[in-house]
C-alpha cells in the first residue's frame, strides 16, 4: 500500500492492474533484482522486462524515476564508477607531460561509465515489507508472480504465510465462481466462464503444492526460482 501523503507519479496504466499495484511491483522488482548484484540502468530495464514481461511495458520513463524515489528514500545507492588510474610516463618534455596530463582527465560518463545501483540495507528491509504486504493485489496474478520470484529472500515462515494468503484469496474467488452461473450469453461466454474456474482450480492445487512442500523436512531452502513471466502467460486469462 503507498505510504500516507506519497502519491506515485509514474503509473502504468492496465484494465487489469492498478497504477498503485504497478508502481509497488515495480519497486518490488528493481529491489529484487539488486539483491543479486549491482547493475546500470539499462542492464536492470533488461532484467525487468525478462521478470515482468513485454505487457508491463517498463520504460526508462518508468524507471528512472523509480530510481530516484527509491535512492531519495534511502533503499539503493547509486555506485560511479572508479577511474583506472596508474604511472604515467615520460614523454621527455615538459610539454608533452602537460599535455598527456590533461588527456588523464577524468572523461564524461557515458554508456560505458554509467554509474550503478546497489540495494542498501534500508531497502533490504523495504523488499520484505513488500513481499509480505497484506493488500489489494493479494488477488492479482502480476503481482503475485513477481512477489513468488523473489520470495526465496524470505525465511521459510514468512514465505509461508505469502503462499497462505495466496491460497485464501484463490479460495474466495474460486467459492465466488461457483456461487455465481455463467448468464445467457452464448457458448464461447459460456465456455470462458469454465476456463476461469478451472484454472482457478489448478492454480489453487498448485498453491497447495507449494505449501506442502514448504512444510516438508526436507523441503529446499528456497522456494525454487519461478519466472513471473511464465506464471502470468499461464494464468493470465485466469483474472475474472
Amino acid at each position: 500500500m503507498v505510504a500516507p501523503g506519497r502519491i506515485p507519479r509514474v503509473l502504468i496504466y492496465r484494465a487489469d492492474i492498478s497504477g498503485a499495484t504497478v508502481y509497488l511491483v515495480l519497486e518490488l522488482a528493481i529491489l529484487g533484482l539488486l539483491t543479486e548484484q549491482p547493475l546500470h540502468g539499462y542492464e536492470l530495464k533488461k532484467r525487468l522486462g525478462e521478470t515482468l514481461g513485454s505487457l508491463w511495458g517498463i520504460s526508462y520513463g518508468s524507471l528512472y524515476p523509480a530510481l530516484r524515489r527509491l535512492e531519495h528514500d534511502g533503499a539503493i545507492e547509486s555506485v560511479e564508477p572508479e577511474a583506472v588510474t596508474g604511472p604515467m610516463p615520460s614523454t621527455g618534455s615538459l610539454s608533452g607531460d602537460l599535455a598527456a596530463a590533461r588527456n588523464r582527465r577524468p572523461a564524461k560518463a557515458t554508456r560505458r561509465t554509467r554509474k550503478a545501483y546497489r540495494i542498501t540495507p534500508r531497502g533490504e528491509a523495504r523488499l520484505s515489507e513488500l513481499l509480505l504486504d497484506d493488500d489489494a493485489s493479494g488477488d492479482d496474478e502480476r503481482a503475485f508472480a513477481v512477489k513468488l520470484a523473489f520470495c526465496g529472500h524470505l525465511d521459510p515462515a514468512a514465505r509461508l504465510e505469502v503462499l497462505e494468503r495466496r491460497r485464501a484469496a484463490l479460495t474466495d474467488r474460486l467459492q465466488r465462481a461457483r456461487r455465481s452461473t455463467p448468464g445467457r450469453g452464448d457458448r464461447y461466454s459460456r465456455s470462458l466462464f469454465e476456463h476461469r474456474t478451472e484454472s482457478t482450480e489448478r492454480d489453487l492445487e498448485w498453491v497447495e503444492a507449494l505449501i506442502a512442500a514448504e512444510g516438508r523436512d526436507d523441503a529446499p531452502a528456497e522456494v525454487a526460482p519461478v519466472s513471473p513471466r511464465e506464471i502470468v502467460n499461464e494464468q493470465g486469462a485466469s483474472t475474472p
